[in-house]
Order: structure tokens, then sequence, then C-alpha cells
């Protein structure tokens, strides 16, 4: 199915029930890790940081980090998915990751979740990325990990239905190890910094809804973040520095 069809038919459901439980988790661990590199730039205390979530659907993470930003724009190739993230108050445009509307180095902090995965592309993807961040500046990219319970569970579980008429197996998905998500950097003027991992521990995204369990799981995935079992993390997330 075409990508942009699929995420505009996903766009009418996408944020029921992630405000809470589950998809909270993902969505607050993986702003900490934009916020880690914001922290690392240099000086420390910069001003002014700009910032660009490449498929940044409809706005949730934006909402999360637009604080930390004194600008911070958007790129989302499904028209769907953008209406949402202009109505709460984003710049935004429309255009695949693969070509990104921007000049070269106009962004100190440029980063994606869940969507380089469907990305076919993917090497078209991160040089986009990484032209478009200025010297000095860092490319957050996150990928989907075999080596996890999340990568297990979605090998054996049938395909999810997402809105009635699509389901999960209708985009293109790789799922890249940790080793091979560093790999697809290998070729590029960047170097790496640091990693991290979210979703560790969890099994199923139904057993956040339990409230004593969930909430002792959300801490035990903040720790496990950082800690050596990242590397077993459902999404991996690598961050990369633009020499400068």
């Amino acid at each position: 199915m075409d990508p942009q069809r699929y995420y505009d038919e996903f766009s009418h459901t996408y944020e029921h029930g992630r405000d809470r439980g589950y998809h909270a988790m993902l969505d607050a661990l993986e702003a900490s890790v934009v916020e880690k590199a914001i922290d690392r730039l240099h000086p420390p205390a910069r001003a002014g940081v700009t910032g660009l979530e490449v498929g940044c659907g409809t706005g949730l993470i934006m909402a999360r980090l637009h604080k930390r930003f004194q600008r911070l724009c958007g790129v989302d190739l499904s028209p769907g998915m953008l209406s949402h993230a202009r109505a709460r108050g984003f710049e935004v445009e429309c255009a695949p990751a693969t070509n990104l509307p921007y000049p070269d180095g106009g962004f100190d902090v440029v980063y994606s979740f869940k969507v380089l995965p469907h990305v076919e592309d993917i090497a078209a993807a991160l040089r986009e990325m990484v032209r478009v961040t200025r010297p000095g500046g860092f490319v957050v990219a996150e990928f989907y990990n075999p080596l996890s319970l999340r990568g297990l569970v979605k090998r054996l579980k049938p395909a999810t239905n997402i809105s009635g008429r699509v389901h999960d197996t209708d985009v293109f998905t790789r799922f890249d190890t940790p080793r091979q998500a560093r790999g697809h950097f290998a070729s590029l003027p960047v170097s790496f910094e640091f990693d991290a991992g979210v979703r560790v521990l969890t099994p199923t995204a139904a057993i956040h809804r339990a409230p004593a369990v969930g909430t002792i799981l959300r801490r035990a995935e903040g720790w496990a973040a950082h800690s050596p079992l990242r590397q077993f993390a459902g999404f991996y997330i690598c961050a990369w520095r633009k020499p400068g």
C-alpha cells in the first residue's frame, strides 16, 4: 500500500489512547533522548536551539519538546497526520524523509521516531537528515530492533487492524539490529555519540493498563533505557554528531 494512503487512514485513530499508559511512556522516553542531545550541544547553554522532527505525525512528540527549541519544525508525508499537527499550531511541511524541504545545516537537532523503519530508501533519508543538520549538531534516529521482546511479538502475532481498512502489515517495515542500525551511518560524515533503548521490559502494551503494574514497569523502562539492556529494546535509538 502507498505509505501516504496508509498514514492518512491511520490519522483518524492514531491518537486514541496515546495520551496515557504504554504510548505515553514511549513518547516521554523518546523525547528525553532528544533533550539529552540538546544538552550536549556546544556550548551547553546555547540559546536559540532549532529542531526538526522527520515524520512528525500528529505532533505528539513536538508537543513534548517545543519549549526546548526556539524554532521547531516538522515534516511528514501524510496530509491527514499533518492536519492534527497544524491544529496544534506547529510549523510543518508535507514531504518525504528522502527529500527534506530545508537548506543545508538549518537545524541543531534533527530527530525521527517510529518512521525510519518504514522508509525503504533508508540511506537517502539519513543523508537528508545529516544534510540539514548544522555542523556540531545532532541526528537522533530510531530503529525497530528484532532482538527484543517487541520483535518477538511482532513475528508471532497476527496483523493488527489499524482502522478497519488497513493493517500494520500494509506498510513497508524493516527491522535492524543495533549493529545494523549503526552501520547505516558508516559512510556518513557523523560520529557516534550515544544510544538508548525504549521498550526493553514490556512484553505487550496491554500490561500498562494495570495501574500498579504499569507504574512499576514505566519506572523500570526509564532505568532500562540507558542500561546495558538498551541493546535489546524494541525501539533502538542512536545519536550522532555532525563534526563542526
